[in-house]
């Protein structure tokens, strides 16, 4: 395992970090006996961020990892967690009112939720769970997440964006309390490379690359068959005609970089940790065998500058939302 500076934080952390969003239930099938199998593996690998939200199970992933956290205390491992929105609603909107959202009671009271369910007296990275830019001179949460550093509570601030709103941060990062961005980005969402990443390397902030295998679209085995169980998210983000879309794109891929289909999930995350602006990948891994793989990723090596080149054009524009 290769590591990288984390933005104006100076820590070392993993190049592929691990995602735990899987781990709270919001996926069909989550069992915490393996899901701590695999916590240990990555570990053993070299693993050292983990990222996790009160939301993920209401605090079940935050209790996972400080099972983690108790069988390693020598190690330094760092932990990201994120507080929800006060109204539950995803993603932040303008609409919103950041009263109604991230008030200084709500902030403070969830980050010392967090702390008790992960057994720490500080957290490494507490981020705000949905986020609009439209919130971001209001000096409440600003005087709230200071008092929370200056207190040693927590030892840095970030924010998670909003599914494919990259931009909809750069005002926040403006106000010099950011030290963090949580993005989704991997071959077919690029849009972060426009704006966000160039910021971010210009403020120093860190960035955690969400989301490499677009909810599993880019490991090449969606197929227009493919079915999910009735209560797992995927059966969402995958509706319509999108399973067939997302397969004959997969295969386009592949065919482009004369790789086959199972290469695909080592070049999705090869390619955002190609990018010098990003910090660590975290990809969700619900299998020791998955956790395997996809650390054997982060050795540093990122692609050419050709296969780069070729997977451009392979940036694909969709509303998740609509």
């Amino acid at each position: 395992m290769q590591y990288r500076r984390f933005g104006r934080t100076g820590w070392k952390v993993s190049e592929i970090g691990y995602g735990m969003w899987g781990m709270g239930g919001q996926w069909a099938g989550a069992d915490d006996n393996e899901s701590f199998r695999c916590l240990q593996r990555a570990v053993e690998l070299g693993c050292n961020l983990f990222d996790t939200a009160w939301a993920y199970g209401e605090g079940r992933s935050e209790k996972l990892l400080r099972r983690l956290l108790r069988e390693h205390p020598r190690r330094p491992l760092y932990v990201a967690t994120k507080i929800p929105p006060k109204n539950l609603k995803w993603p932040g909107s303008p609409k919103d009112r950041v009263k109604d959202v991230y008030p200084p009671e709500h902030i403070r009271e969830y980050a010392e939720k967090s702390l008790t369910n992960l057994g720490r007296d500080a957290i490494d990275l507490l981020q705000f769970h949905v986020w609009d830019d439209a919130w971001a001179k209001d000096e409440a949460w600003q005087r709230a997440v200071d008092d929370l550093k200056k207190q040693g509570l927590i030892r840095a601030f970030g924010i998670s964006v909003n599914r494919w709103e990259p931009d909809n941060v750069l005002s926040a990062l403006g106000t010099g309390l950011v030290d963090a961005v949580q993005v989704i980005y991997n071959i077919f969402d690029q849009s972060p490379e426009d704006r966000l990443f160039p910021a971010c390397r210009e403020r120093n902030v860190g960035v955690l690359a969400r989301v490499p295998f677009d909810e599993g679209g880019l490991t090449g085995k969606i197929t227009p068959e493919t079915r999910f169980p009735e209560d797992d998210f995927r059966n969402r983000y995958f509706r319509g005609d999108r399973r067939r879309e997302v397969s004959e794109r997969c295969r386009k891929i592949a065919a482009d970089l004369g790789i086959g289909l199972d290469l695909l999930p080592e070049t999705a995350l090869r390619f955002c940790l190609s990018h010098p602006a990003v910090s660590t990948v975290i990809p969700g891994m619900r299998s020791v065998r998955h956790v395997e793989s996809n650390v054997a990723a982060g050795d540093g090596r990122g692609l050419a500058g050709d296969r780069i080149a070729k997977l451009r054009p392979h940036r694909w524009v969709r509303d998740f939302y609509a």
